[in-house]
């Protein structure tokens, strides 16, 4: 009952974050479409619970028509000028509180992968995959700045796959271990936060407000 009661609270929000923020996406929208055309919105298939495949919505921050790696680093030249700001600020990841009306996603949960970076065989992605992937969890907040941290390496996507994604899934471990209803709520804010505020971002400082101080 409880779990049912946390969804339709998520889907509540996400509700009145579509309404509230609707101007707000306005304004991205049309930025998006005077820059660089349409589409505004950017989907991509990603591994949600339990396996199961389904479309993410973000707001177009790449140019159309260059090829790529799934990962992106910072200096990426397909970033065009208004992606670059909306990045920043996390605006591009809007569109997914509709991904959360739908049920595809919870407002916090472990950031859902692409295909090629998941494995089904493997212990800990089914202990990730057995919850709902959400729009934040404190993987996701701690490498906020991970596009700034690959465009420092030669192999970008190696060294996503070899070092920042299994980081990643040993936090998502962690806080499932530890998870309240009150880290969650812990996280929104920070989330919230350093989406609109960045500067004084620290790593160790979320994962002590979140793990330590509960």
């Amino acid at each position: 009952m409880t779990g049912a009661l946390e969804r339709c609270a998520d889907r509540l929000l996400a509700f009145c974050a579509l309404v509230a923020f609707a101007p707000v996406f306005a304004v991205v929208a049309l930025a998006i479409l005077v820059e660089d055309g349409r589409p505004i919105f950017f989907r991509q298939t990603r591994i949600g619970r339990h396996g199961r495949p389904f479309l993410l919505w973000k707001f177009r921050s790449m140019r159309n028509g260059l090829a790529g790696t799934a990962i992106t680093a910072g200096g990426d030249p397909r970033i065009t000028r208004v992606g670059a700001m909306i990045r920043r600020y996390k605006l591009d990841e809007f569109p997914q509180f509709w991904n959360v009306l739908r049920g595809d996603l919870r407002l916090v949960g472990p950031r859902p992968e692409v295909a090629r970076y998941v494995d089904l065989t493997d212990p800990t992605w089914r202990s990730v995959l057995s919850v709902t992937p959400g729009i934040t969890d404190l993987a996701t907040l701690v490498f906020r700045n991970e596009e700034e941290q690959l465009g420092g390496v030669e192999d970008p996507e190696s060294y996503y796959r070899l070092v920042i994604l299994p980081a990643k899934l040993a936090l998502n471990l962690e806080y499932l271990e530890r998870r309240t209803i009150w880290t969650d709520v812990k996280l929104l804010f920070l989330t919230a936060r350093f989406s609109l505020f960045p500067r004084g971002f620290e790593p160790a400082m979320i994962r002590r407000h979140v793990l330590v101080e509960r």
